[in-house]
């Protein structure tokens, strides 16, 4: 044999063991790693690739136990692991004959944070756009118990079987560049329950909801229009599904106690639609995570002046208000008070993610002692040329502290608002206004942009409302 033919047949032969070598190398999605945290006291999913049709077995320190599978012909296998109460860090070592070893996995909370732009928002803030108290946030920010994940911004067709990101610590670097919504979230619960908190950030700023939403959600609105995956070039972010699949597919079955959501901005021109589309995007999620009713909060967009292009962004406010009520464990934060005229970006993200967290302590935890939710409501009756309104989560009454109630309007039958007086009594406010007679209708903050000023006396405001069901 000439020795060219046997350089040749040895290189063949290192080939082959190599990429045999290689293919047994266990592989884990992105969202598996140091640094990670998994949900407390549940039955927590782990998968990957491996060799096919081998045997990969799963080591949990925390219980020293192992867990076997078998891997199928195309090398996938996944298992369920046990989780303990909050604690760690613990390590996980995963093996079909070489082993990956995860180190520094914490047990304990775990939250998926979506959204457009105000969920994007890092503590570092957009340039010219801060974060309040952001520099000192950040600087002192510096906590074992919180662990955070930001998804890449990616789109696609297809549903994707991975995105890119890594689990951090929250050390100042790390907390910068992360969504200070999130974080703040994220901050307030673990101090509050004292346990770990995983935050997984997957957003993309100026996004509509519809990209956020798998196939088959979407396939529950006949007004959005499922994308040709046959299409070539490039296609908008915009497009319906291709987020789900590219930022939420890959994570769908990791354990976790539920789901932050901000956003709205990009679809407030169709608030009846956008009313139905919300509490359609958690069920989407529930059905596609299969874990049962989790939880799941969102922030109502934040006054801002949108000009004359489009309708008034209050309806989109009331969409979000009524959305709340529509299925089962979901809940809205109010920033009425946070909005700014002239940038869509509120610096006050930290009234958003504190807001969300007090949600998810009562709603979600069982926590008692204060209140989750600004004055919601109740109900309205007529005295003469006096309306009288009454709220729910205002079990200690009202309060402006100190200003004025400007934001109130009043009218009759001929669907004319004028503005109204109003004070605040012992039952809840009384309106009126001299040009109506026989009021049918009261108004609150139904504007664009307006500071809202009514709050209860824990200091949550109040939502922008109507009693009327007219068109504008």
């Amino acid at each position: 044999m000439k020795k060219s033919q046997i350089t040749y047949f040895l290189f063949v032969f290192l080939f082959v063991v190599f990429a045999s070598s290689s293919k047994a190398e266990i592989t884990l999605p992105a969202i598996f790693g140091d640094h990670m945290v998994l949900q407390q006291q549940t039955d927590a999913a782990i998968w990957g690739t491996a060799s096919a049709n081998k045997t990969v077995k799963v080591t949990t320190s925390w219980n020293n136990k192992s867990y076997s599978t078998k891997a199928d012909s195309e090398g996938k296998w996944k298992v369920k692991v046990s989780t303990p109460v909050a604690g760690g860090p613990f390590s996980i070592s995963i093996s079909d004959g070489k082993t990956k070893k995860l180190n520094n996995v914490l047990i304990g909370e775990v939250w998926v944070c979506s959204g457009q732009s105000n969920m994007q928002m890092t503590m570092s803030g957009y340039f010219n756009q801060p974060i309040l108290n952001a520099n000192e946030d950040i600087t002192t920010s510096a906590n074992e118990s919180i662990h955070l994940f930001t998804v890449k911004r990616e789109k696609s067709l297809e549903v994707s079987n991975d995105f890119t990101g890594e689990w951090l610590e929250c050390v100042p670097e790390n907390v910068a560049d992360f969504s200070a919504a999130a974080y703040y979230f994220g901050r307030m619960i673990q101090k509050a329950l004292d346990v770990p908190v995983g935050l997984i950030c997957s957003s993309w700023g100026g996004t509509r909801i519809e990209p956020w939403m798998s196939e088959s959600g979407v396939k529950n609105f006949d007004f959005v229009n499922l994308p040709d995956k046959n299409m070539t070039g490039d296609f908008s972010q915009q497009t319906p599904t291709v987020l789900y699949n590219s930022m939420i597919a890959p994570m769908v079955g990791y354990a976790i106690a539920g789901g932050l959501w901000y956003q709205g901005e990009a679809n407030r021109n169709q608030p009846k639609e956008y009313e139905k589309l919300l509490p359609g995007l958690v069920e989407n999620w529930r059905d596609e995570w299969g874990i049962g009713d989790f939880s799941f909060y969102y922030v109502q967009i934040a006054p801002y002046d949108y000009g004359q292009a489009g309708m008034n962004s209050a309806f989109i406010r009331e969409a979000m208000l009524n959305a709340a009520d529509d299925i089962p464990n979901i809940g809205m934060a109010c920033v009425m008070d946070a909005g700014e005229k002239y940038c869509i970006h509120p610096a006050n993200k930290e009234a958003a993610g504190e807001r969300l967290a007090y949600l998810a302590l009562a709603k979600t935890y069982g926590k008692s002692g204060f209140e989750y939710s600004g004055p919601v409501l109740k109900d309205m009756t007529v005295e003469g040329q006096v309306a009288k309104l009454t709220f729910d989560h205002a079990k200690n009454g009202l309060t402006t502290f100190g200003k004025k109630l400007e934001n109130f309007e009043i009218a009759g039958n001929n669907k004319r608002f004028y503005p109204a007086e109003a004070f605040i009594t012992r039952q809840g406010i009384t309106v009126f206004a001299p040009q109506v007679g026989e009021p049918v209708a009261v108004r609150y903050a139904f504007k664009d942009f307006v500071v809202g000023e009514l709050y209860n006396t824990e200091g949550l405001p109040a939502s922008s409302f109507r009693t009327d069901d007219w068109e504008n």
